[in-house]
């Protein structure tokens, strides 16, 4: 495992301790290519594969989209964000297994840049693979009214619902720690969460019970809030509100994360 060395000032803020502990995780993310080169393609496939299995969908009545592309690139920027995100506890799962994780706690280093390293990591990632897919998707014709406003808006959408997930994976990573029980209630939760959202079809073409639950779904929050600002009339009061929720959900995982990973220290 890459080592970066710590500071040797330990009474700065818990920020520059979560930028190194950030900085050795993303050597050791750098050092793995393939891994790497999955990570940023998977989401292109994505955009392409369903923008044209699912684009004559705009011909629906009251579908409201002139371009299946346009409505599609802030999903799939969504979705990606939650596929990457949720598999956070495996690094922490990892780093507990060959006893990384317990030499730390013999260091000055702050606890809470320790768990906090993995989320900014992942966020790093993210906005990354945000970059990518919107520039894709304007290459291949995709329209952005909104302008950069509008696609700064979606990216940091994407990054507090990244948040959400890799702070709870890291909590399941420190509760369970075993692989089986992440890749089973990952498996579990990214279809539903995906689909019982408006990423691939328009809320008022859903049933009733589907547009109930996407409302209480934080990825549907996202991708409200990413859409509405790439619009030509943003609704700034949706964005922000459901911008509002998405920090409000992402700040009460970190906590959790925290919280847990105290209780870790304590236990061995």
């Amino acid at each position: 495992m890459t080592t970066v060395a710590l500071p040797g000032r330990r009474r700065g803020a818990i920020a520059v301790d979560t930028w190194w502990m950030t900085a050795r995780r993303l050597k050791v993310f750098l050092a793995q290519p393939a891994y790497l080169i999955i990570t940023l393609i998977q989401p292109v496939i994505w955009l392409f594969l369903f923008g044209n299995l699912f684009r004559r969908v705009v011909e629906l009545p009251g579908f409201g989209a002139a371009s299946y592309l346009d409505y599609l690139v802030p999903g799939v920027v969504v979705m990606s964000a939650v596929s990457t995100n949720m598999w956070a506890g495996m690094g922490m799962l990892e780093e507990i297994e060959r006893g990384t994780l317990n030499r730390f706690l013999t260091t000055p280093v702050r606890r809470g840049a320790i768990v906090n390293a993995t989320v900014v990591e992942q966020a790093v990632g993210t906005v990354v693979q945000s970059v990518i897919v919107i520039a894709l998707g304007w290459l291949a014709g995709a329209d952005y009214p909104g302008g950069f406003g509008g696609v700064l808006v979606l990216t940091a959408a994407a990054v507090l619902l990244g948040t959400v997930f890799s702070a709870f994976s890291n909590v399941i990573g420190m509760l369970v720690r075993q692989r089986e029980s992440i890749i089973g209630i990952n498996t579990f939760l990214l279809l539903p969460l995906t689909f019982l959202s408006s990423v691939f079809m328009v809320a008022d073409l859903m049933p009733e019970w589907m547009r109930t639950v996407a409302g209480v779904n934080p990825v549907e929050w996202a991708v409200v809030a990413g859409r509405e600002a790439l619009a030509a009339d943003p609704d700034w009061g949706t964005v922000l509100s459901r911008g509002g929720w998405l920090l409000a959900l992402a700040t009460a995982a970190v906590l959790l994360s925290i919280r847990t990973f105290r209780s870790y220290q304590r236990s061995v």
